[in-house]
């Protein structure tokens, strides 16, 4: 739980009211904002739906505006940009506390000893977003009116986009009891709002709201929203609710009243929450959505969907470290559905078209994937087979050769690349400009190659050639004899002998991260010594060393900028998995939570709370960045926590 509260002297500081929340539908769809309540992004959201799940998002309903009149004053229990820099109203005054548990809470001040406690939560396997509002003992004030005002900012837009004030826009409403229905583009799905209040339609355009970390990252950043009406609550006489549900033709909406509607909701997702155990296993939820009757992982909050390197990398911690193996065979049989040339997608588009099959590694995770199901000994004869298959189809097409020049070379290890594309983890391209090519044999798709060879000896006799050739060639190609440390890419360019000796992380997979090492002894702690001295940081690994002067030590900026450091130096979470069991190996588990975890643990209470960033800044403080909430970053340390707790 991540607790932030003002103290008797002064406010919650303003840099802690930029924390973000996230809670998610299983669908992809989510809400997420801001502890402050203000919106800073563009995907900052309370309905926010995934029309083809996980892709195909559309933000509906964009935030509120929340006043309490009580005592003959008028209070904000919101706040708002706008462009330039305009805070309007500013609640922050008033924010005595905010919580994570069990759902986002905000506790406000009014006025002497008045507390008004606001919560949103958003119920699993559902399009529902549930906004409450009570007052703390409101007997013990005397109050005897607090009248809420209530008025929903709405867009009905692609949530990449921003909104902007147009005659297409429908204000038109529609009232069925407690529910008031919108469609602001007959293309989106349609709003539903359930309340206990009385809702007066007041259509009004809210104009030039200013999202300031859309602005930092070179962005479009203001936008206009429309507002249908106000709903109004008188808190003195029952707590106030608002549920917002995206509806769609095959909804039959709930007859329940609004409260207990949420109530009964607030019930079943406490105790689901609450049976979940750890504050790490309820962030991992959020990322298990639905794809097609299958299961799968979304990489990232807010803007990422489900990418197939991601997901398989994420899936040991998410749910094998878990005990989640349903999940995990769901997921793994719906990936190997996809499966051509040998490859797995990359990525599904957004808009729900082909899929991209530009990765070399992600066939590559899959069986690594797989080995890690298999072991748990939780697969069926049946499920044994088909993934069995599946390993074995990725093999012979990696062997024979596949797309953007993907082989086993004659030496046994498997090249890739071809000019213009980018097929490893380290991936950003601006425009036609790929940061990192590494063209030829890189170091982790070795290890990953060997490894998913050696996998696939355990149940076939006719891997064991390639995989003893390749295994060979390794020691003898990729070792620096200065050094006894690896080099980062051998035959660049697909030029025999070339090498590129940059000091990067991805070495340290020939350690650590993968079930097979590929080296020992003095060669394993020099690399483990050189990754720990020149590239890992309190939350995780730098990309690029310091010292190399392609080194970029500040992931900031337009998209150029950030793109340009993205793999150059800038700190990625979820290598640090591979690197402590790299240590672990080497070193032995001693002191390995305090030494290396506890900078992670004590980041769950900043930026993305509860969750651990995509990236951070490779120079120091090492502010994080990029998705605040990233699966594979947290996934990581799960698997981590179990590999430890196993001794």
């Amino acid at each position: 739980m991540t607790r932030i509260e003002r103290t008797a002297a002064a406010a919650i500081d303003a840099a802690r009211l930029e924390d973000e929340w996230l809670e998610a539908d299983a669908n992809g769809g989510f809400a997420s904002g801001t502890v402050g309540t203000m919106r800073t992004r563009r995907y900052h959201a309370l309905l926010l739906a995934a029309t083809q799940p996980p892709a195909g998002r559309v933000v509906l309903v964009n935030g509120v505006e929340v006043w309490l009149e009580a005592n003959g004053q008028r209070f904000p229990l919101t706040m708002q940009y706008y462009a330039p820099d305009v805070r309007y109203p500013d609640a922050s005054a008033s924010l005595l506390s905010f919580d994570t548990e069990p759902w986002p809470t905000w506790r406000f001040g009014i006025g002497g000893e008045t507390v008004v406690v606001a919560d949103v939560f958003v119920a699993r396997d559902s399009r529902e977003t549930v906004l409450r509002w009570r007052l703390e003992d409101a007997a013990a004030h005397g109050l005897e009116a607090a009248r809420l005002q209530v008025r929903p900012l709405v867009s009905g837009r692609d949530y990449h986009a921003l909104h902007h004030e147009n005659a297409a826009f429908s204000f038109d409403a529609t009232l069925e009891g407690e529910r008031v229905h919108w469609q602001p583009y007959g293309d989106r799905p349609v709003i539903c709002a359930k309340s206990n209040g009385v809702y007066e339609h007041a259509p009004d355009w809210y104009r030039n709201f200013c999202y300031v970390r859309e602005r930092e990252r070179g962005l479009d950043f203001t936008e206009d929203l429309a507002t249908p009406g106000v709903f109004s609550f008188d808190l003195a006489r029952a707590d106030a609710v608002l549920i917002l549900h995206a509806h769609t033709e095959h909804d039959k909406p709930s007859e329940e009243g609004a409260l207990a509607h949420a109530s009964r909701l607030a019930a079943a997702e406490a105790a689901r929450r609450t049976a979940l155990g750890s504050r790490l296993a309820r962030s991992a939820q959020a990322y298990v959505v639905n794809r097609n009757v299958g299961r799968t992982i979304i990489a990232g909050f807010p803007w990422f969907t489900d990418w197939g390197r991601d997901t398989f990398i994420s899936m040991r911690g998410l749910l094998l470290a878990s005990g989640r193996y349903q999940e995990a065979e769901s997921i793994l049989l719906e990936w190997a559905d996809t499966i051509s040339e040998g490859m797995v997608p990359n990525r599904f588009p957004d808009s729900g078209g082909l899929p991209e099959y530009n990765s070399v590694d992600a066939s590559l995770w899959f069986i690594v994937a797989v080995q890690d199901f298999l072991a748990t000994g939780h697969a069926h004869a049946a499920t044994t087979s088909r993934l069995q298959h599946a390993v074995d189809s990725i093999l012979d097409g990696y062997s024979r050769g596949t797309r953007f020049n993907i082989a086993a070379d004659t030496d046994g290890l498997l090249r890739a690349g071809v000019p213009g594309v980018q097929l490893t983890w380290m991936d950003a391209k601006a425009g036609d400009w790929v940061v990192t090519p590494r063209i030829g044999k890189p170091v982790e798709i070795q290890a990953l190659w060997i490894n998913a060879l050696s996998i696939a000896c355990t149940w076939s006799a006719r891997w064991q050639d390639l995989r003893a050739r390749a295994r060979q060639s390794f020691c003898a190609r990729f070792v620096d004899p200065q050094t006894n440390t690896l080099f980062d890419v051998v035959d660049v360019d697909h030029e025999f002998g070339k090498i590129d000796r940059a000091i990067r992380p991805n070495q340290i997979f020939a350690v650590g991260g993968l079930p097979f090492p590929l080296v020992d002894g003095e060669i394993a702690r020099a690399v483990v010594e050189q990754v720990e001295t020149q590239l890992l940081t309190p939350l995780g690994l730098r990309t690029l060393a310091p010292s190399d002067p392609a080194y970029r030590g500040r992931y900031a900026g337009g998209v150029l900028e950030r793109d340009g450091a993205y793999h150059q130096g800038t700190v990625w979470p979820w290598l640090i998995g591979p690197f402590v069991e790299a240590w672990v190996r080497v070193h032995g588990a001693a002191g390995v939570r305090e030494r290396f975890l506890a900078p992670l643990y004590a980041h769950l209470d900043r930026y993305g709370l509860d969750h651990i960033s995509e990236v951070a800044d490779g120079d120091a403080p090492h502010t994080p960045g990029g998705t605040p909430f990233q699966a594979w970053s947290l996934a990581e340390l799960l698997r981590i926590e179990r590999l430890l707790d196993a001794g």
